[in-house]
């Protein structure tokens, strides 16, 4: 990629032209979304992918069990990188991914190192956006502000503004949307919100979730390692943007960027879009307009995230439900055993527990085996009605969506809250302050430090 596509990815990247873009994407020439929705539905779903590292590549293999999409295109900065080291397995990339497609289609489809030229050249309903989370807010609002279906994973963004800058934008452009915290397809979280929502626990005051996962697990390093040569056929420079540029490592890219502030949001972004979902869901901390928020950790710098972190987020009586505190473990920590789990079940290293004037649900992390604990109280309770909208899967729901059949599960309208309120962990994590959050106005007044990291502001211009 050439200075001029560096110098046009780059070009006004600060809070102005994002809320510049989002206030025009409804403007765009572009056909309703409902419309758009309604074209499609007899047809294939072109889907392009922009980021085809391990998870990427992850999601395609998703796609390709769907007969009614067509995975059109791909984009990556990095030609190929080896992702044996991590869960993925394997080789990821643009010629990885490209090969997949051939194998699964017979014939390959096009590649780009430019998302823009790809999407100015091709005919694309649809895009799947994968890549680090520092790059998830303008690449959204450039998909939605041509007209395209969009699937970002999650975090939905790195901070609360870019968030509600892309959830606002997708919204006015009638677009249909759906994050990558794919428990939420699944039936647990349904129950678990149908159960509370019928009194089954009683009113919900107290709750814990965790993951095994801190900054460590990506990278030991606690400030900017050694430069590194760049990768061959790897656009490093471009990788960096809206991010200030900085030499390349191998503890940046192409997967350890989770463990670095300008690149990542921390374990957080990372799990509890997941593990925090189904407390979201079941105790609609969506209608709450503020919270208050703290946190400690140890292991953080100005440069990384903690390699461990406990925060508390302490939400009002809301739509029916009572005060509750909401504890968020990461990097090893965990709550104490319930005194309701039987001796000999297990209690893992990610999960949730939801404690209630009556009783208590835990399950397992990403929404997954939520039940009323002990046993004996879950068989004894008498369940309600299935009352929520079931779905056959996280990536079959988005292309429903995209082809006119309702609202996909966790669209941005949910998904964007939810990230929203998550983050602000890393908020209190970073500063160590009790915040109090007005949440609709995206302000702490007692601590005016933090509208840099929630709001951020990014240069005008970046060049090499």
């Amino acid at each position: 990629m050439n200075e001029q596509h560096i110098e046009a990815a780059n070009k006004g990247f600060n809070r102005r032209t994002f809320l510049a873009g989002a206030a025009t994407v409804g403007a765009c020439n572009i056909l309703p979304g409902p419309v758009l929705r309604a074209a499609g539905q007899n047809r294939k779903v072109n889907v392009a992918i922009i980021g085809t590292g391990g998870q990427g590549i992850v999601n395609m293999k998703q796609l390709f069990l769907l007969d009614d999409v067509r995975i059109a295109a791909l984009c990556d900065l990095n030609d190929k990188s080896d992702y044996s080291d991590f869960y993925y397995g394997g080789t990821a990339g643009l010629m990885p991914a490209v090969e997949l497609v051939k194998q699964h289609y017979g014939e390959a489809c096009p590649v780009y190192k430019d998302y823009k030229e790809m999407l100015d050249k091709e005919d694309l309903d649809a895009v799947l956006i994968a890549t680090p989370d520092h790059s998830h807010g303008y690449i959204a609002l450039d998909v939605i502000a041509k007209g395209k279906h969009i699937y970002v994973e999650k975090p939905l963004c790195r901070t609360i503004e870019e968030t509600r800058l892309v959830t606002e934008a997708a919204h006015k452009a009638g677009v249909a949307t759906q994050m990558g915290n794919y428990g939420h397809s699944n039936e647990y979280i349904r129950l678990a919100s149908e159960w509370i929502w019928d009194g089954a626990i009683g009113d919900v005051h107290e709750v814990h979730a965790w993951c095994n996962t801190g900054a460590d697990r990506w990278s030991k390093y606690k400030e900017r390692p050694p430069a590194e040569k760049i990768p061959e056929g790897f656009e490093w420079k471009t990788g960096c943007v809206p991010m200030p540029h900085r030499s390349f490592s191998k503890e940046y890219a192409p997967v350890r960027w989770r463990a670095w502030w300008d690149f990542g949001s921390s374990t957080i972004g990372d799990f509890a879009c997941h593990h925090l979902d189904p407390v979201f869901m079941a105790l609609k901390i969506a209608e709450t307009d503020r919270f208050t928020v703290e946190a400690s950790q140890v292991g953080m710098t100005e440069e990384t995230c903690p390699s461990a972190g406990l925060v508390h987020y302490d939400v009002p009586a809301r739509a029916g439900m009572a005060p509750v505190r909401i504890t968020w473990y990461e990097g090893g920590i965990k709550p104490g055993r319930p005194k309701e789990l039987e001796d000999g079940r297990a209690f893992g290293d990610h999960g949730v527990i939801f404690y209630g004037s009556k009783g208590v649900i835990m399950g397992g992390g990403w929404a997954s085996d939520l039940r009323i604990i002990p046993e004996t109280a879950m068989r004894a309770y008498k369940r309600p009605a299935k009352t929520l909208k079931r779905v056959k899967g996280h990536h079959r729901d988005w292309i429903n969506a995209c082809k006119g059949l309702g609202e996909a599960s966790t669209n941005f309208n949910y998904a964007g809250p939810l990230t929203e309120f998550a983050l602000m962990g890393n908020v209190a994590l970073r500063t160590g302050k009790r915040l109090d959050f007005d949440w609709k106005n995206m302000i702490c007044k007692d601590a005016p430090e933090t509208a840099k990291l929630i709001k951020p502001q990014y240069k005008k211009s970046w060049k090499s």
